[in-house]
């Protein structure tokens, strides 16, 4: 992969140096992953920075017996880099919900590169403040009926990893507990909202090619009170 395809490819780069992103494709180990495999278990956050060139993950968090999904990455998006950076235990997985193919870069690298390179300093530190206030918006909405927050969810995954077609936006197809469980809703609640979605023809299930099809962004947006 060329310098210019991979800060095209992952947004945290787009501002580092020439020289940066030559040094970190030299050192960037290449991961590929089937559906349903884990991607980094409990104990091995701290370990490496990973980030997503291509599939879906997602993020879940263990409570005793109960698993809970906390988010959903896709092309482009990274994961791994808070524990490298307060070096503290985590008790979340990540699992591949698609093939998925990665790269790594080991904490210690990524660090010197941080220090090395002030702007992907900045933009790491941008990008994580852009995390923080999607947190608290999902916070903001705990209130909110929940075709609310599956609209909220489905514009926001759109907005960062849809693939834009001639009649839609595409995003993966995630599983229906996965997708409630982001939302902060039922899976009950979230199949019924899906379904009736689907009937006014907003968006369009295609299981045989694990896509979901955003036929109406502007709609689903309104719904989600982004407009």
């Amino acid at each position: 992969m060329q310098t210019i395809a991979f800060s095209e490819l992952f947004p945290l780069f787009n501002s580092a140096s020439p020289e940066t992103l030559e040094w970190l494709m030299s050192i960037a180990v290449e991961h590929e992953y089937p559906t349903g495999r884990a991607v980094l278990m409990e104990d091995a956050w701290g370990n490496a920075v990973y980030f997503i060139e291509s599939g879906w993950v997602k993020v879940r968090r263990h409570a005793g017996e109960s698993v809970v999904t906390l988010a959903v990455l896709g092309k482009g998006d990274f994961f791994g880099e808070m524990a490298i950076l307060d070096e503290s235990p985590r008790s979340t997985d990540v699992v591949a919900l698609s093939s998925v193919k990665l790269f790594s870069i080991s904490a210690q690298r990524f660090i010197q590169t941080l220090f090395k390179d002030s702007q992907l300093h900045h933009r790491m530190l941008q990008l994580m403040v852009r995390r923080l206030r999607q947190t608290n918006f999902r916070f903001q909405l705990r209130r909110q009926p929940p075709a609310i927050k599956l609209a909220n969810t489905l514009v926001t995954l759109a907005e960062s990893y849809g693939q834009r077609k001639a009649q839609s936006i595409e995003i993966f197809n995630i599983p229906m507990k996965d997708l409630a469980d982001v939302s902060d809703i039922t899976p009950e609640e979230a199949t019924k909202i899906m379904e009736k979605l689907d009937s006014k023809a907003w968006i369009r299930i295609d299981p045989a090619n694990q896509v979901i099809h955003l036929v109406n962004l502007r709609q689903l947006a309104h719904l989600a009170g982004r407009v």
